[in-house]
């Protein structure tokens, strides 16, 4: 475990590279640093951008699609599903499922596919997965546009769970809300969808709901489980927007592209974003 002081440092030189829009060293690379140290430097980030006015919204799960673990780390493949905090200030909707987003500030930026899911209440700390899904008020399709500060995507996991987890920004569709029957079936039906992603006329990359840990639903409850080996982390609770993870390996995007995405199997309607 880092000491306190230790991990201040690095959540700052974190912040301070993201404001400045500058490339560092993966801190994997300046000292030997475990999974849990990662997760000391996100408790010292939440605090000093809470200090500092933002507000905790929910929280996005990384490397939920095993398909690509083997694609990212130096060392050693990432293995395991990660998470951040989500701020109320990278989070937006979009209005009929379209929208135009700035790059502006965005090192390397890449785009992931995602289902989101809002917590109507709180789930009890032992819920199984069915009691879990029955905590969803909504789900909704969203893009998220993932950011990385060490060149050329090269790092280790315990890099990317101290920057903030790779999160840029994220681009809410229009919500679902779910019925009974739905949250019912949540894990099975999203499974067995699937999606394709698009830019332009060109399809770019496509994937199935079960690549993310067997179904989104199966993402969430493994963060739920997570955080009860983390007490210095708050349990989820109602309210929070959780990113689930990627349908697709992330896909790099630049200013001038527009980028779309179709479900097959789940009545989720797709996005279209321009970027600019």
């Amino acid at each position: 475990m880092l000491m306190s002081t230790q991990a201040n440092r690095y959540a700052l030189q974190l912040l301070e590279a993201r404001a400045d829009v500058r490339m560092i060293s993966p801190l994997s690379a300046q000292t030997k640093l475990t999974t849990e140290d990662g997760y000391d430097i996100v408790k010292s980030t939440y605090d000093i951008r809470t200090a500092q006015g933002e507000v905790m919204i929910g929280r996005k799960i990384g490397f939920a699609n095993r398909k690509i673990w083997a694609k990212y780390g130096v060392e050693e493949p990432i293995s395991t599903p990660i998470w951040t905090p989500m701020f109320d200030s990278t989070v937006r909707y979009t209005n009929d499922n379209r929208g135009i987003q700035s790059l502006f500030g965005a090192l390397q930026p890449r785009l992931g596919p995602e289902v989101v899911f809002k917590l109507g209440t709180t789930p009890s700390p032992d819920a199984t997965i069915e009691e879990l899904a029955e905590c969803i008020e909504w789900m909704a399709h969203a893009f998220e546009i993932v950011v990385c500060p060490f060149e050329g995507w090269k790092f280790e996991m315990v890099d990317s769970i101290a920057a903030f987890g790779l999160h840029g920004s994220l681009i809410v569709g229009e919500p679902k809300v779910l019925s009974s029957a739905t949250r019912r079936n949540l894990d099975s039906m999203l499974a067995y969808s699937s999606l394709s992603l698009s830019c332009g006329d060109e399809l770019r990359s496509a994937g199935f709901g079960s690549d993310v840990l067997g179904s989104p639903l199966q993402a969430l409850w493994h963060l739920h489980e997570m955080l009860k080996t983390q007490p210095r982390f708050d349990k989820l609770s109602a309210g929070e927007i959780i990113t689930t993870g990627t349908w697709t390996d992330v896909c790099p995007i630049a200013p001038g592209e527009t980028w779309t995405s179709a479900f097959s199997g789940v009545s989720l309607p797709g996005l279209t974003v321009s970027f600019v």
